[in-house]
């Protein structure tokens, strides 16, 4: 069957179809995603504006055109943290289900740290052994650990790039450098929020192998020295602690503007680097992990492998 798979996330929005069945791997056949920002449209009434509305019409409208147009046997849409942290969000969605004929789907942040660990495990098979996963997003961290498909430790944390780039450097949003006073209250109040993390995660015992997935993850590794996207998706990959930490003091030094020029760096996200950065060293500082290995599998994999798990059941 093929299914379709619409994830609106803080940044961006992101269709991927796949032809698969319920064992098989999912061998993609379309991947399309285009720039929203959907949480810029959050005002400090934690109001959905109206031009974020028209924005999100606007892209599921043109997500369920390509799903129909690529021949979608299932066109499943979902919403992470920017309609969570909306007030209006459920409101908006209904006017957009009204208007499109989707149902977008509001997923918890617990929820997707679980989904996102499923994909994850999936990828690197029972050999490796007891996971922990994290996913730093435009909106948020999710945090996941565990030995089987399902973690016993699922958290959400509101560290995102794109939240922590807006409260914490501004500035860097106009492609300039970011201030170095700010960094390290961003750092500050990252280590707060994670103390309590650390310690259900540490509960759950030591895992046998750290991966972590994103877009923001996968930025930082390429400039680290990690292989391009090009190399292919079966390259490992690798991001150190003390490369990071070697990483946070480069591109806290350059602005936004030269970053988006380096290999590997999107110019829509390059002003979300620093932010990003000091969250992931924090994370990583944390937890005592000094490296982890990336996955290009994440949420949107998840969802699909849940999908398909169901297929067939009673």
């Amino acid at each position: 069957m093929r299914l379709g798979v619409l994830d609106v996330g803080s940044n961006t929005v992101h269709l991927l179809v796949v032809e698969a069945h319920r064992g098989a791997h999912p061998t993609p056949m379309h991947d399309d995603r285009s720039v929203l920002r959907l949480a810029e449209h959050v005002g400090a009434d934690d109001m959905l504006s109206k031009a974020g509305e028209k924005a999100l019409l606007n892209a599921v409208h043109d997500a369920r055109k390509q799903a129909e147009k690529r021949g979608c046997d299932e066109f499943m849409a979902l919403v992470t943290s920017a309609i969570r942290d909306a007030v209006n969000g459920l409101e908006v969605l209904e006017r957009v289900q009204d208007k499109t004929g989707v149902e977008l789907q509001v997923l918890s942040g617990e929820d997707e740290a679980r989904l996102t660990f499923l994909a994850v495990r999936r990828w690197f098979g029972w050999s490796a052994g007891r996971l922990l996963v994290l996913d730093i997003g435009g909106g948020s961290l999710e945090l996941a650990a565990g030995i089987d498909e399902d973690p016993e430790v699922a958290l959400s944390l509101p560290l995102g790039a794109g939240r922590m780039t807006r409260r914490f450097l501004p500035a860097a949003t106009g492609g300039g450098r970011p201030d170095l006073a700010a960094l390290d209250d961003l750092a500050a109040h990252a280590s707060d929020l994670l103390a309590p993390a650390a310690e259900k995660i540490a509960a759950a015992g030591p895992p046998d192998l750290v991966a972590a997935t994103s877009k923001t993850f996968r930025t930082l590794a390429r400039l680290a020295g990690a292989a391009p996207s090009s190399a292919g998706l079966r390259v490992p990959r690798e991001l150190s602690a003390t490369g990071l930490g070697q990483l946070v003091g480069f591109v806290s030094r350059i602005g936004s503007s030269a970053l988006a020029e380096l290999p590997g760096v999107s110019a829509d996200r390059a002003h979300q680097v620093p932010a990003g950065a000091v969250v992931a060293a924090a994370t990583l500082r944390a937890l005592d992990v000094p490296c982890v290995r990336m996955c290009p599998w994440a949420l949107r994999e998840g969802v699909i492998l849940r999908r398909l798990d169901s297929l067939g059941g009673a």
